[in-house]
């Protein structure tokens, strides 16, 4: 493995840590409604769970409603009941075949709680990102010890994925910030 090889792996799993937490983020709920809030939520489908998603088609009415549309008749009060159960503290209501869920506004304590989670989930991509420098610096080690590039380049490397990583939690702390600020937005 060359040190570009490295460089360039160290910034793809970056990267993906980067969109890992931007997935983590969506699933943390503001006062606004989003479609991917019910991703985690599994409804009973002639016995085996799904996804709510593989059994409705799952759309926004506005910005604090969702709305769940069943394709088979006979789903809605399973998924009705599926989200009701659910640990989103959420309230949905049958209109018929057509499931409406509103968002409840946050209180100012729920609001501080999210917060905490969004720094941890944030925390949590920075210690993974972290754990990417040190395994490419270790490869760059590893090189250097079996006289497959000089001390220059290896100082090189190590300098080079610093900064990729020094990049990349500058770019994850704007993501928390962002995050925080539309949970604290009332």
């Amino acid at each position: 493995m060359s040190i570009a090889e490295i460089k360039k792996n160290a910034e793809a799993k970056m990267a993906k840590s980067i969109e890992a937490f931007k997935g983590e983020l969506q699933k943390i709920r503001t006062g606004r409604a989003h479609p991917g809030i019910l991703d985690q939520v599994q409804v009973d489908y002639y016995g085996s769970l799904l996804p709510i998603s593989q059994v409705a088609n799952v759309t926004l009415v506005d910005a604090r409603t969702i709305s769940v549309q069943p394709w088979e008749k006979t789903m809605a009060k399973p998924i009705e009941k599926a989200i009701r159960e659910s640990d989103l503290g959420l309230n949905p209501s049958a209109m018929g075949d057509l499931i409406r869920v509103p968002m409840p506004a946050l209180t100012e304590e729920r609001r501080r709680d999210l917060t905490k989670v969004v720094r941890h989930a944030g925390e949590d991509a920075k210690v993974a990102v972290r754990n990417v420098r040190r395994d490419a610096n270790d490869h760059a080690k590893k090189l250097l010890k079996d006289k497959l590039i000089t001390e220059d380049e290896e100082r090189r490397s190590i300098d080079e994925v610093q900064k990729l990583t020094d990049r990349t939690i500058t770019e994850l702390d704007k993501l928390i910030q962002t995050k925080e600020a539309e949970i604290m937005a009332v």
